[in-house]
């Protein structure tokens, strides 16, 4: 189940979602400073979940007790999700927002591309060819799931290509890193468009 809690302003939003699998409360500030405060029990996880507040400048404050004595999956997943409804409530009607964002973000050898769209229809085409299977103690295929429940709750189309990269650490910070400044420039809102929504439907 999920609880929505009222939003302190337009662009602010908590969201608790509890299952059997993982507790997950999750609070945003789309205006904020790239503050953060998180505690999923996944250190490289919180590291990635750190990339996305600082470089989208989005306050992020997300505690999660997951079943990690199985694995990361659920609570991976589940944290995607909880973000996802939480950046859905906090753009509300999305009425003058730039809507569409997109980043090139590069470490060293590696190099990433992720455009988003808030486009009201949810889709997730991820083109990353990881060259370990874990970071720690971060499996690298959650990183799809991730990205994935972030897409299906937020109801975002995003499409993430790692275009380079030999170090699996770089290529997933890359990936994070640009997801957080596409994010940020979707959610900007647009002084040009104040109060209409960005689509010729008239909603999204």
């Amino acid at each position: 189940m999920s609880e929505l809690a009222p939003s302190q302003s337009a662009r602010v939003a908590e969201v608790t979602r509890n299952t059997r699998e993982t507790r997950i409360t999750v609070r945003v500030n789309l205006d904020g400073t790239g503050q953060s405060k998180l505690q999923t029990g996944i250190g490289f996880f919180d590291h990635m979940l750190d990339q996305i507040a600082r470089h989208g400048l989005i306050d992020l404050d997300i505690h999660c007790e997951g079943d990690l004595h199985i694995d990361g999956h659920h609570t991976v997943e589940d944290v995607g999700i909880t973000l996802g409804l939480a950046v859905a409530k906090a753009v509300g009607d999305k009425a003058g927002l730039t809507r569409y964002g997109h980043s090139y973000v590069p470490l060293d050898e590696a190099l990433s591309r992720v455009v988003i769209d808030l486009s009201g229809r949810p889709g997730l085409h991820m083109d990353v060819k990881f060259t370990a299977g874990s970071i720690g103690a971060f499996d690298t295929q959650l990183a799809f799931e991730f990205f994935q429940g972030f897409a299906n709750a937020a109801l975002a189309t995003v499409h993430i290509d790692n275009l380079k990269g030999h170090n699996a650490h770089h290529q997933a910070e890359t990936i994070f890193k640009a997801f957080g400044r596409a994010l940020r420039m979707a959610t900007t809102l647009d002084p040009r468009s104040a109060g209409v929504i960005p689509s010729t439907k008239g909603s999204l």
